[in-house]
């Protein structure tokens, strides 16, 4: 591979890892308050959450594009705090990556607390712990495979992605050229050996996600009760 590609795996790396913390991050409580509320706004707070998986991306890609460019809400706050707009910047890429990926993210875990039940947080209860106490020293622990499967989900999606990043991020080289681009560039310009390397490395790469997965559930599987 020559330098171009690799400053995309670089970039692609750094874009992943970040947004991936993020993710955890933003995703936990938004998954926890949707595994336990009884609130009549926990249906459509779920569909809008899960939104980015049923939407094309270029129309998601669209709408970030224009929330984030100097006419859009984002950017015009972000341009009256003199940080200009963050439409083609590695942070504008972060957001998207955020929000495209959300949904890989909130399944998993508001899956793993909705299996845990509410016999945990109970028994933590009679014992004396807060609520604050039992979620991090119970829940969270319990919650270990969906967290790790969110983790691995969310940053294989953002590693993987191609119309999001394109629409809000561009090309450019060294700031959001990433590797599904980078590949996109091989082929306009009918470099398709540059191509085959960088595609074969994501095939493997998508190939260790699906074994890691499996993995974490076997484990789990192993673990229940």
């Amino acid at each position: 591979m020559n330098a171009s590609a690799w400053s995309a795996v670089a970039v692609t790396l750094q874009l992943a890892t970040v947004s991936t913390v993020a993710l955890l991050l933003l995703a936990t409580p938004l998954a926890w308050w949707l595994a336990r509320t009884q609130s009549a706004w926990r249906s459509p707070m779920s569909a809008l959450l899960t939104l980015p998986l049923v939407l094309p991306p270029t129309v998601l890609g669209f709408y970030l594009l224009v929330f984030m460019g100097p006419m859009g809400p984002l950017g015009q706050l972000t341009q009256a705090l003199g940080w200009g707009v963050l439409s083609f910047t590695f942070t504008g890429l972060v957001i998207g990556a955020i929000i495209f990926s959300l949904p890989f993210a909130i399944q998993p875990i508001q899956h793993a607390f909705e299996t845990m039940g509410q016999r945990p947080m109970e028994v933590a209860a009679t014992l004396g712990a807060t609520p604050r106490d039992a979620f991090f020293n119970v829940a969270l622990p319990l919650a270990r495979p969906g967290l790790l499967t969110a983790a691995i989900l969310s940053f294989a999606h953002t590693v993987g992605e191609f119309g999001v990043v394109l629409m809000i991020g561009g090309n450019i080289p060294g700031q959001t050229r990433v590797i599904s681009t980078q590949i996109y560039g091989h082929v306009e310009a009918m470099e398709y050996a540059q191509a085959h390397v960088l595609a074969a490395g994501m095939l493997a790469f998508s190939f260790l996600v699906l074994m890691g997965l499996a993995l974490v559930r076997s484990r789990s599987s192993r673990v229940m009760p």
